[in-house]
């Protein structure tokens, strides 16, 4: 796997995410969004925060996963 080859390639961290989102493993996919943001906020973009966002969107506000991932977000953008 490229991620574990190089977890500093951010790319390949998204490329998972994205891959892991498309195979239903959404709690997966935003372990790999956060780690992106955790490493470099702006990376290309902040391509995986608007991804995030976009996930919390179609989980809807109530959803847990959502509820915990925001909190995670917000503790990483702004601590």
């Amino acid at each position: 796997m490229r991620v574990d080859a190089n977890p500093a390639d951010l790319q390949a961290r998204y490329d998972l995410a994205l891959a892991l989102d498309g195979t239903g493993d959404r709690d997966g996919a935003i372990e790999q969004l956060l780690e992106i943001v955790r490493r470099d906020r702006n990376w290309n973009e902040q391509t995986a925060r608007k991804h995030l966002v976009t996930l919390f969107d179609a989980m809807g506000p109530a959803d847990p996963r959502t509820v915990a991932a925001r909190r995670r977000l917000s503790s990483l953008l702004f601590s």
